[in-house]
């Protein structure tokens, strides 16, 4: 009999950590994109709750996945950050001035 593998829970934080990234480094471009509204600028300030996120929940697992240490914890961490991520865009897209 063969045991059934159990999931590579650094694999899943590694990914979930890279589609975090990749997100908020869409983000930039997103803004970049919004348009000008009454032309103030205003739009970049959304850099700042999004780049918290990015250091509360992603920094730390990138660490974590780098240093090989509570592959499950990472993975609610940034599960968690993808959610809060979720949350502040959403949020974000009604605030921002339609075309």
């Amino acid at each position: 009999m063969t045991a059934l593998t159990s999931p590579n829970f650094r694999k899943i934080a590694a990914l979930v950590a890279a589609t975090g990234t990749l997100f908020w480094l869409y983000t930039f471009y997103a803004i970049a994109h919004v348009p000008q509204g009454d032309g103030t600028g205003f739009q970049w300030l959304a850099v700042f709750p999004l780049g918290m996120v990015f250091g509360l929940f992603f920094l730390p697992a990138w660490l974590l996945v780098a240093i090989n240490r509570l592959p499950r914890f990472t993975t609610v961490v940034g599960i968690a950050g993808l959610i809060a991520f979720a949350i502040i865009w959403a949020q974000l897209l009604n605030e921002f001035p339609k075309s």
